[in-house]
């Protein structure tokens, strides 16, 4: 049957792709006559994280589809290819990751986002956009329109993103999009001693302590301390460096995936829990890190 889904123009080629997992180098002028799912992703980011799940299932239910996850950097760390290899075995994926260090395919496809999902056609063509998670049944319908094929839809989970009252948050001076609740506020590469201020302001991260100023992210040079008022369920932070963190909501030890009884332990980069709640209420956010503790982000559920 004929797919209802509007012309999206030629898909471009892959572009400087420097490594593979799971598959040969390939391109999208060889997989003609089949359909394609172009999935834009990074490893530390949560909201990649959250569709993997629905992709690998994809990938098992329609053997005939043939997705290849474009695995392209935020941070300089996930340019490894050992690093993505090892989210690749710790998420179970089995279909193809094409590394795009150099942003090359995200250029050719004018992509700004990460996830972002491309559906093509047997004959080359964009037939399916898709911007960040969610909308995972519109995305299967679409899959069975272009594949010709009826299925049971699969189940749908996706995060209550309405109860979440604080965005995204970058520690590095490059990457951040708002000040420090310190009056010191970011110097480009200086080691700081930041005073603690009072903590007037929501969605504003609060210094105590020794940190050095890096483009991506800040280094803790001595017992350092973090302080953020937040309105989310679950905290995650993306973070690296040997060292151990303390992390306390509300001023009672924090549990997650990666924190037990308010202690976790920092060594891959990567994407780490420290907060599970019960609720998506306003709650105050303290980490006590030791020397080495490397911060980038803040994301939440």
């Amino acid at each position: 049957m004929n797919s209802t889904l509007q012309n999206l123009g030629a898909a471009p080629e892959l572009a400087g792709i420097s490594g593979w997992i799971n598959s040969v180098p390939t391109n999208i002028s060889s997989q003609r006559g089949k359909v394609v799912l172009i999935d834009f992703w990074t490893y530390s980011c949560i909201n990649c994280i959250r569709t993997l799940p629905y992709l690998e299932e994809w990938h098992e239910k329609y053997p005939e589809l043939v997705i290849i996850g474009v695995h392209t950097p935020e941070f300089e760390f996930e340019k490894d290819y050992n690093n993505v290899k090892s989210a690749v075995e710790k998420y179970g994926l089995k279909y193809a990751i094409a590394q795009d260090n150099d942003r090359e395919t995200w250029k050719a496809f004018g992509n700004l986002y990460w996830p972002r999902k491309y559906l093509i056609d047997r004959e080359g063509n964009i037939r399916y956009d898709h911007i960040g998670e969610g909308s995972y049944e519109e995305t299967e319908k679409a899959i069975q329109s272009l594949l010709g094929v009826s299925r049971e839809m699969s189940n749908v989970s996706s995060v209550d993103f309405s109860g979440i009252g604080t965005p995204e948050l970058y520690l590095g001076y490059l990457f951040a999009r708002a000040p420090l609740g310190n009056p010191e506020g970011f110097q480009p590469g200086n080691v700081v001693n930041y005073r603690i201020a009072n903590i007037t302001r929501a969605n504003t991260i609060y210094l105590s302590g020794v940190w050095k100023n890096e483009q991506d992210r800040m280094v803790a040079y001595g017992p350092s301390r973090l302080f953020l008022v937040y309105k989310a369920k679950n905290v995650n932070i993306v973070a690296g460096g040997n060292s151990t963190i303390d992390v306390f909501v509300d001023g009672v030890p924090s549990n997650g995936v990666d924190v037990k009884d308010g202690s976790g332990s920092i060594s891959s980069h990567r994407l780490y829990n420290i907060a599970e709640g019960n609720d998506y209420e306003v709650h105050t956010l303290e980490i006590d890190a030791e020397p080495g503790f490397e911060l980038y982000t803040f994301t939440f559920g």
